[in-house]
């Protein structure tokens, strides 16, 4: 069976191939050869070493099957976006689990830094997706800057739910989440830096 492109972002194409996702990062015609070469390099390797994190951590998230320069093959995860369910579904359950699972991540000092609900796959539970962005970190700023950028998601994608959702998102993610207290002050510090942004 020939593979099939199915998504395509600013640093990689995707295709499927029976159940598999192939990620294939792009070659960039702006940049100096030799830098591309080394960026896509990097960055495939970073994802790949954070995808086999979340395997042993048994973190619902796409299994890895292997990695070249600048390719990755993983597991394809067949069903809908969140992004395109969530208004249709127990939202307030969802927001609760997507807490639960960034305090999981941000405790083994992973930060996803693209955590927007276009980014995670509703099956039997919630699976995270594309982890092209992701790092480790155990710096506050980090782990709060993370957050900040899912309340942005759900402002721009999700605005008739959004604070119901995120409210309920920071309660779960207090309960879970270790520093909670100082990761949740940092983020309201970063929210307050938009102008006219209120945090909560």
């Amino acid at each position: 069976m020939n593979s099939k492109m199915f998504a395509q972002g600013a640093e990689a194409k995707l295709y499927r191939k029976n159940n598999i996702a192939i990620k294939d990062r792009t070659k960039k015609s702006y940049r100096l050869p030799e830098i591309d070469k080394r960026l896509r390099k990097s960055r495939t390797k970073k994802e790949a070493k954070i995808l086999e994190k979340l395997y042993k951590l048994n973190f619902p998230a796409p299994k890895l099957i292997h990695c070249s320069e600048d390719k990755i093959d993983m597991e394809f995860l067949d069903g809908p976006k969140l992004r395109d369910v969530l208004e249709k579904s127990d939202y307030q359950r969802r927001s609760k689990e997507i807490g639960k699972k960034l305090a999981f991540l941000h405790n083994h000092d992973i930060i996803h830094q693209d955590l927007t609900t276009s980014n995670i796959i509703q099956m039997k539970e919630l699976y995270f997706i594309d982890f092209g962005l992701s790092f480790f970190s155990q710096r506050i700023e980090d782990k709060a800057v993370d957050i900040h950028l899912f309340r942005q998601a759900l402002e721009s994608k999700h605005y008739t739910i959004w604070k119901e959702c995120f409210k309920t998102f920071l309660e779960e993610y207090k309960k879970h989440a270790n520093q909670s207290k100082e990761i949740l002050e940092r983020y309201g510090k970063v929210a307050s830096r938009g102008r006219n942004k209120q945090a909560w």
